[in-house]
C-alpha cells in the first residue's frame, strides 16, 4: 500500500505543476485561484507535503476539475474495465480518509468512488468541489453523518442521499467502526 500511495503522491505533485504551467500560472496565481497558500503549493509540487482532501479539492476546483478528474489526470486514463487490483487510491494524511477511484473515464459522464472513513474522523469539502457535479452517496457499512450547509443527515448501511445545491459539506464518522460509502458523480 505505501508504495502505491507514495507513487500517487509523486504523480499528484507532477500533475499539479503541469496543470498550473499549462495555464501559464505562477504558484502565486494558483494560490490565488485556489485559496491554498503559495508555500503549500510549492511544497506539494516538490513532493514535500502530502495534501489533504480539502487542499486537493481546492486545487482541482482552481483547474475547473473534480478531485477525481485531477487524480485521473495524475494517474493516467483507465480502461472500461476497472479491476479492483488496479483501482487507484489516495489517503488523506490528516484524517485517514481513503478514496478509491472505482470508475472514471473522460468519455463517460459517470464516476464511481469508494471511500473509507475511519471511526471518529471527519472531512470537510468546500462548495467549489460541487460546482460542476451532482452526486449521490450510498453507505455500504457503518454510519455516516453528512452536514450539507445547515442540513444534517445520518445515514446507515443501505441509505442513500442525493446532494442539493453546492455548499460546504462535512462527512463525519461519529461511530466506533470504519464507515465505507460509495459516491456516484455526474457532471452537470
Amino acid at each position: 500500500m505505501t508504495s502505491i500511495v507514495d507513487k500517487t503522491a509523486e504523480l499528484i505533485a507532477r500533475r499539479v505543476r503541469l496543470e498550473r504551467e499549462a495555464r501559464g500560472w505562477s504558484q502565486a496565481d494558483l494560490a490565488g485561484h485556489s485559496g491554498v497558500s503559495k508555500a503549500a503549493v510549492s511544497k506539494i509540487e516538490r513532493g514535500e507535503m502530502s495534501p489533504t482532501a480539502a487542499l486537493l479539492v481546492r486545487l482541482a476546483g482552481a483547474f475547473d476539475l473534480t478531485l477525481a478528474g485531477l487524480l485521473l489526470r495524475a494517474e493516467g486514463e483507465g480502461n472500461r474495465l476497472s479491476r479492483v487490483t488496479e483501482q487507484p487510491h489516495w489517503q488523506d494524511p490528516g484524517s485517514g480518509y481513503r478514496r478509491t477511484q472505482v470508475f472514471m473515464r473522460p468519455d463517460h459522464p459517470l464516476e464511481l468512488v469508494r471511500v473509507q472513513l475511519p471511526a471518529g474522523k471527519r472531512v470537510t469539502l468546500p462548495a467549489s468541489s460541487y460546482a460542476q457535479i451532482r452526486q449521490v452517496v450510498l453507505v455500504q457499512s457503518g454510519e455516516l453523518s453528512i452536514l450539507e450547509g445547515q442540513e444534517r443527515q445520518t445515514l446507515q448501511a443501505g441509505d442513500c442521499l442525493g446532494f442539493g445545491p453546492p455548499c460546504e459539506v462535512t462527512f463525519s464518522n461519529e461511530g466506533k467502526e470504519p464507515c465505507t460509502y460509495l459516491v456516484a458523480l455526474a457532471r452537470r
